[in-house]
């Protein structure tokens, strides 16, 4: 029996806003570094909101948890 393949979740564009924040912050190494599907789930999750301050508020925790290194969406992240 062969295996049931899932599709692949859509792959996020990265807005300019967010690319701008990353290298402002020095960050884009960090987030390089990431495995792609929290890069993927970060973009989704900034990408999908529908009010600006909503959305600027993502991207600021995006920006901390990257700076400090060890947290992903809140959680613990040893990567």
């Amino acid at each position: 029996m062969s295996p049931v393949l899932r599709p692949l979740r859509k792959r996020e564009e990265m807005p300019d806003f967010v690319a701008e924040a990353l290298d402002a912050r020095g960050l884009r190494p960090a987030y390089d570094a990431r495995p792609p599907y929290q890069r993927n789930d970060y973009l989704l999750w900034i990408n999908k909101v529908k009010r600006e301050e909503t959305r600027h508020r993502h991207l600021a925790q995006m920006l901390d948890e990257l700076e400090a290194g060890n947290v992903y969406m809140g959680m613990s992240w040893n990567g």
